[in-house]
């Protein structure tokens, strides 16, 4: 009588063969690219040319192309880069986090969040540089170096020094941690190659993998290795991004709550975001037996309660405001929900608090359709938060003298709309000319089950 396995059954649908897994997964990267890929890739290009207009509009006469004044000086810029920060987070966190905590659960969608992560960060990085108004010119005022143009050192003292460390190493890190993942399958790439130059490209970035034990050994050695260095990154940079905010003394920023409350909503949105990619890819390619429904069903469950630490953040600085008797703190919440902005606050309580309980119905978190339309509204309701801490805490802040309000221009939204074409870009791109799914980890877990189904024979 057969023993089915219950890590099978979660992880790999269909009774696959280890050549099943190398077919089914190198398939996308042997063949032409098919109407669906073509037709994605055209949409994304088009986001990327049309935005690039406004990039380079905004390059040539500088940033008072946007909507800001002297009140608002950080609006859709700043809230875009914090924005792609966390969507970056949960790539680190499904490939580190997890490999070190042995959830087998992660190896189908473990590379495609890595890739993610290195492009959501390359987009977040976009919006501080073009900030600087010149930044061919001025890109040298975030690298701590010695004053050779006569200019000052940075400020140690400055959150945004501590951005560029943070982001710069979670960057390098997340691309070696992806890269080095990717070697035992561009060698399996390698070697059912029939083209020459295919051979040859794939060859070079194989690193000469030979799939020998002792290679193996020292690969799983370097990725817990790396797993190590990167778990720390998880939480480190996005609680510095929020110190951007937390050591100021604006009303509204000046918390001690925000780093524990941004990981938490960087983790909310970069799952989601995983989750959104994942559902068309899974689609797209016909992976249904790699991103079953108990992977989907699991990232919702993510989903759900960090965006239930979400709403006790909110809950917990509408009380704070109130419990410390600060007159400008309570202004500041009070605006939030009842003033100029109202519709941004309450987008966002209903995206971000409400829509992720749903996911507490079982019948609604193994839904495809319903997962594909709330991970969306998680990412909406994740940028409308970033956008009222960011704008509703400066647009009224002690002066009423000084109050005014933000519009975004055509540029601001272009740019943003040319990170979304960027985005998209290096996505499909990846997906395409990479396997979107580790093939060595799935034949892994195809591996363990099977000794699971002897040792219960």
């Amino acid at each position: 009588m057969e023993v089915t396995s219950p890590v099978r059954e979660v992880l790999v649908t269909g009774n696959k063969t280890y050549h099943d897994v190398s077919h089914d997964i190198c398939r996308h990267v042997e063949a032409k690219p098919n109407p669906k890929w073509m037709t994605a890739m055209v949409v994304s290009l088009g986001a990327l040319f049309t935005g690039g207009y406004a990039l380079a509009i905004t390059l040539w006469d500088g940033i008072g192309m946007w909507g800001l004044n002297k009140t608002v000086g950080w609006a859709w810029d700043i809230t875009n880069f914090v924005w792609w920060v966390g969507i970056g987070h949960a790539g680190t966190l499904i490939s580190a986090v997890l490999l070190l905590f042995r959830q087998k659960w992660r190896t189908s969608i473990n590379r495609a969040a890595e890739a993610m992560t290195i492009f959501a960060v390359i987009c977040a990085l976009l919006f501080p540089l073009i900030h600087t108004g010149r930044p061919w010119l001025s890109f040298y005022w975030f690298v701590p170096i010695p004053n050779t143009w006569g200019s000052l050192w940075v400020n140690f003292h400055s959150p945004l020094l501590w951005d560029f460390f943070a982001i710069s190493t979670y960057f390098s890190v997340s691309l070696v941690f992806w890269y080095i993942g990717l070697i035992p399958d561009f060698a399996t790439i390698r070697d059912r190659a029939t083209n020459k130059i295919s051979k040859a490209i794939y060859g070079a970035l194989s690193f000469g993998w030979d799939g020998a034990a002792k290679t193996w050994q020292r690969y799983e050695t370097v990725s817990l290795v790396l797993a190590g260095l990167a778990t720390p990154l998880v939480l480190s940079v996005h609680t510095i991004v929020s110190f951007d905010f937390a050591t100021s003394v604006i009303p509204g920023w000046h918390t001690t709550i925000f780093p524990p409350y941004f990981v938490a909503g960087a983790i909310f949105s970069g799952f989601a975001m995983v989750l959104t990619l994942m559902l068309v890819t899974r689609k797209v390619y016909n992976l249904e037996d790699y991103i079953t429904i108990n992977h989907i069903e699991l990232m919702n469950i993510i989903i759900m309660i960090t965006g239930s630490i979400v709403g006790v953040a909110y809950i917990t600085e509408l009380f704070m405001a109130w419990y410390s008797g600060v007159q400008y703190e309570q202004y500041a919440f009070l605006n939030r929900a009842t003033g100029p902005y109202w519709w941004a606050y309450w987008s966002m309580m209903t995206c971000n608090v409400i829509s992720p309980q749903l996911f507490w119905f079982k019948k609604i978190r193994t839904s495809l359709v319903a997962t594909f339309i709330l991970s969306i509204v998680v990412n909406i309701g994740m940028w409308f938060e970033r956008f009222v801490i960011i704008v509703t805490s400066l647009h009224r802040d002690y002066l009423p003298s000084s109050w005014a309000m933000f519009s975004p221009t055509i540029y601001d939204m272009g740019i943003y709309l040319f990170s979304f074409g960027l985005f998209f870009t290096l996505f499909f791109s990846f997906a395409k000319f990479f396997p979107v799914i580790n093939m060595a980890e799935v034949k892994s877990v195809l591996k363990s089950s099977s000794g699971e189904i002897e040792n219960k024979k």
